[in-house]
């Protein structure tokens, strides 16, 4: 009897590990996890301070991109433009930040709001955003090669050094990208208009019919979109120092790779901010892995895209497991 008693709790817990709703929650971390092990295994080097603000020192433009991202996918959107404005915004901070930074902050609120009229365009014309996005990526990098044809332009003394930051104990991106996930998820997931927002996704008709306008849900979360993506910008050049129109051409793929990576669907409003973070930084991991061990950087694209198929797997033997 005593020892019945003794074991239910441990059953308890043993049942809970293997409930298909934890697992799913706890793919993003556990990828995470194993791409971090596996570099440590293979270069013992990477396991230090120093190793780990190497690896991880474009992981903050890449979350922002993807947080701009997952904005859009929890109205069941889809931005194939977001690489293109990342550049656009570099092009523009490099352009005036230093010499007139009123005028590149006036001029980045525009693109903001030009983000937020898309939003609005495609809810009252009911386009599809994959149609009307790509088209604004031609926009958005067409005006950046007019504005830089080639890469130069400049960066300020305080952004280099806000992302060259070295603080005590724990790297700087590591702490920016935490940031990072803490606002999106209290801002999307704690609050009650992020609650609002999610459902816009998840159940338009029944948000609509509670009192809330659908065109002003899809407009501002294609601001929010847009506001992070002037953060990713903005973190990008602090850390390039060289402005360029096609500097973050591999941001869309990323951003949308790093959403589904972090738990993220395409449909009914299911994102999870922390995951998406922790999706970008996986991606980045191992994009910056390869470097550091002197692989080229052409098998990038393709090491990321492999992390990708296997975490979706995994996802979809989970879901498997949760139908019976």
């Amino acid at each position: 009897m005593t020892d019945s008693v003794l074991s239910s709790p441990l059953r308890d817990r043993i049942d809970m590990l293997r409930d298909p709703r934890l697992l799913r929650r706890a793919l993003p971390a556990v990828s995470l996890a194993a791409i971090l092990i596996a570099i440590f295994l293979i270069n013992d080097r990477a396991m230090s301070y120093r190793g780990l603000d190497l690896m991880l020192k474009y992981a903050v433009p890449i979350a922002f991109a993807t947080i701009a991202q997952m904005f859009i996918l929890t109205v069941n959107d889809l931005d194939l433009s977001i690489g293109a404005f990342v550049g656009l915004v570099a092009c523009i901070a490099g352009t005036w930040l230093v010499d007139q930074p009123v005028l590149c902050v006036l001029i980045l609120a525009g693109c903001v709001a030009s983000y937020a009229a898309v939003g609005a365009l495609i809810h009252v014309r009911r386009l599809p955003s994959i149609v009307v996005t790509l088209g604004m990526s031609f926009v958005w990098l067409g005006i950046a090669v007019i504005l830089m044809p080639t890469p130069g332009g400049t960066v300020p003394e305080w952004l280099k050094g806000l992302m060259s930051w070295k603080p005590p104990l724990i790297p700087f991106p590591i702490v920016a990208c935490a940031a990072i996930a803490l606002v999106a998820h209290v801002l999307l997931m704690e609050s009650s208009y992020g609650a609002v927002l999610r459902g816009a996704g998840g159940n338009a008709t029944a948000i609509d019919r509670a009192g809330w306008s659908l065109l002003r849900i899809r407009m501002s979360m294609y601001a929010l979109a847009g506001f992070f993506g002037v953060l990713s910008g903005l973190s990008l050049i602090g850390l390039t120092t060289s402005p360029d129109a096609h500097i973050a051409d591999r941001y869309t793929l990323l951003s949308i790779a790093g959403v589904i990576l972090g738990g993220g669907e395409f449909v009914g409003g299911r994102v999870s901010p922390i995951g998406a973070v922790i999706g970008a930084v996986t991606l980045t991991l191992t994009g910056s892995f390869l470097i550091f061990m002197r692989i080229s950087p052409d098998w990038q694209i393709g090491a990321q895209g492999a992390v990708l198929i296997v975490v979706l797997a995994l996802r979809a033997l989970i879901k498997l497991r949760e139908g019976r």
